[in-house]
């Protein structure tokens, strides 16, 4: 490829911003910038397990995810008005959490439930894993409310945990793709990841002609370097103020 819309370099995330704080009163909240991107998530705690759950002393870390209706180019239509969400904000929500719960001490948390609201304001691709990213944000200032508040011991996270995207447009690898680029690309994927380098999901797809095992470990390979960049990114947020 010759150079991108944005004029990146091939391993450059998009800018990262971030507010703290930014609902008053949700326990742990982050508006969060990737690009264009923008996604303001909320971590709000039940004091109350699901069913499944009650008598066993442990919690649980779920996720909602939705987008505004001019999050995008055109009008998309609220799915409350539809009765019930749409298969691919099922699947993105059922990521999120299983992302944010494999990093999570549930057996200590208590019998809580700690909801993750993720509404996408702007989307520039990349949604669901600036959701990831976020939440993850959003999850560490909830359990610090916790246990500040006493509720909880310690520090219930047992890891940190990105997510990114990346793609072969023109063969090449190529981090954190925009909308234009995603629309365009060969392949993409989704890659999502502790901060320790160990893999939770990798969702990828060709668009068109299969793409090798050598372009897998590239993409993979250029996708932890981007994660490592956001778990920075991400202690810097958490790090108490001086």
């Amino acid at each position: 490829m010759s150079e991108r819309p944005d004029g990146r370099a091939l391993d450059e995330l998009r800018p990262v911003s971030w507010e703290l704080g930014f609902q008053d009163w949700a326990e742990g909240s982050v508006l969060f910038s990737m690009g264009r991107t923008r996604v303001l998530v909320a971590a709000s705690v039940i004091q109350e397990a699901p069913r499944w759950l009650r008598g066993t002393g442990g919690g649980w870390v779920t996720a909602e995810y939705s987008m505004l209706p001019r999050a995008t180019a055109e009008r998309s239509a609220r799915e409350v008005n539809k009765g019930r969400p749409g298969g691919r904000t099922q699947e993105i929500q059922r990521l999120i959490g299983r992302s944010l719960r494999g990093v999570t001490d549930l057996s200590r948390l208590g019998e809580r439930t700690i909801t993750i609201d993720c509404d996408v304001l702007v989307a520039d691709a990349g949604t669901r894993t600036a959701s990831i990213t976020a939440g993850y944000i959003a999850l560490a200032l909830a359990l610090r409310t916790l246990h500040e508040r006493g509720a909880v011991p310690g520090d219930l996270l047992t890891d940190s945990v990105a997510a990114v995207s990346v793609g072969l447009i023109g063969r090449t690898p190529v981090l954190d793709l925009c909308y234009e680029e995603d629309a365009g690309a060969e392949v993409d994927f989704n890659v999502v990841m502790t901060g320790s380098g160990k893999l939770v999901e990798v969702q990828g797809t060709a668009e068109g002609d299969p793409f090798s095992r050598g372009d897998l470990d590239a993409l993979l390979d250029l996708a932890e370097r981007g994660i490592q960049q956001l778990t920075m990114l991400q202690r810097q947020a958490l790090a108490p103020a001086s």
